[in-house]
């Protein structure tokens, strides 16, 4: 059994994974209360709550399951708040050193890329390998607030990168609408609310880098488009027209995730499309997809609600469904790489 901890950011969170019976159980503590008053997650506060959280989580984990079977602890080791980070890849030492097993770190991102997938185990655990195989090559979109990447795992579940923003993720874009329009934090899940009440094509907004040869994301000049828009209309139309301009504008979010999607499906090869990120949760987006992916003809895995912001299940299920290759440090020199990128295992 593997038990995983994450603390990337503002969520701390721990994880018992069995490969033979799926998630034995999953704790974690939000901390969106906190931050939403300061309208983003603010590093020290962020890290003092981690603090506070992690034992009581790790007595539930204990007490609800047990750490008698744990023969591996994982960690998120990066990318993420270097503070944050420290927290979880401390207790996952101080727990390896107690029930005397390994410790390894798992990047963050390669949660992201597995994340689809766990639903794949929790049907049948012992025909996962199989299954999985009759999907790959396998196209994966992580679409979050720190990254926008399309990547595939081929047969021997080799990952590559195709593409990644050059600027700002989808999330940050959707969040940064979203304080330009006056609304709270998290962003992205309001524009969505209002989103829903208006009419996508009410305003033209950019939709990135439109060269079809060009796989690459580009969110900055979107959200700039709309802060133009937005001094030039007078406060009552704005407050009029909200729900169009948050239909419009992440309609064009949307349009961009999917068409690069689009493109590298049709130059194909691809058995199955997944979805996976805090933005996965983003129900138009889901639908958009899933409507490539039966263009495409291939399987469409979206990661579950509870596995698309930061959790400590998919840290779990990485550091299995790879073998060892999700892991690119262990042992008590393990170090924090908040800048890590998504990259092929060493």
């Amino acid at each position: 059994m593997i038990l995983a901890l994450e603390s990337s950011c503002d969520e701390t969170a721990v994880a018992l994974f069995d490969s033979a019976r799926g998630m034995a159980g999953e704790w974690i503590h939000s901390q969106i209360t906190l931050h939403e008053k300061h309208g983003g997650v603010v590093p020290d506060l962020a890290t003092r709550e981690h603090l506070r959280a992690f034992a009581p989580l790790l007595e539930r984990a204990q007490r609800e399951v047990g750490f008698d079977k744990v023969t591996r602890v994982a960690v998120t080791h990066g990318p993420g708040l270097a503070a944050c980070l420290a927290i979880g890849v401390a207790a996952a030492k101080s727990l390896a050193l107690a029930l005397r097993v390994p410790v390894a770190g798992v990047n963050h991102l390669r949660g992201h890329v597995w994340s689809p997938f766990i639903v794949l185990h929790a049907e049948a655990p012992e025909q996962f390998d199989a299954r999985l195989t009759a999907l790959l090559p396998h196209l994966g979109l992580i679409v979050s607030g720190g990254n926008t990447i399309l990547f595939t795992l081929d047969e021997s579940r080799r990952l590559a990168v195709l593409s990644s923003t050059r600027d700002d993720a989808a999330g940050e874009a959707l969040d940064k609408g979203a304080k330009l329009l006056g609304l709270g934090y998290p962003g992205g899940p309001l524009i969505e609310k209002l989103a829903a009440g208006g009419r996508a094509d009410a305003f033209d907004f950019p939709r990135g880098i439109g060269r079809r040869d060009e796989l690459d994301f580009s969110f900055s000049g979107l959200k700039t488009s709309l802060r133009y828009l937005l001094e030039k209309m007078p406060a009552a139309e704005i407050e009029a027209r909200r729900a169009d301009l948050c239909a419009s504008y992440q309609q064009a979010v949307i349009d961009a995730l999917t068409r690069k999607a689009r493109l590298a499906l049709e130059r194909g090869g691809f058995k199955s499309l997944g979805l996976s990120g805090g933005v996965a949760n983003n129900r138009v987006l889901r639908a958009a997809l899933e409507t490539e992916a039966k263009r495409a003809r291939v399987s469409f895995f979206a990661a579950q609600p509870k596995h698309t912001g930061d959790n400590a299940g998919m840290i779990a299920f990485a550091a299995w469904a790879e073998r060892g290759h999700a892991e690119s440090a262990t042992g008590m020199a393990l170090r924090v790489e908040p800048s890590a990128e998504l990259s092929p295992p060493s």
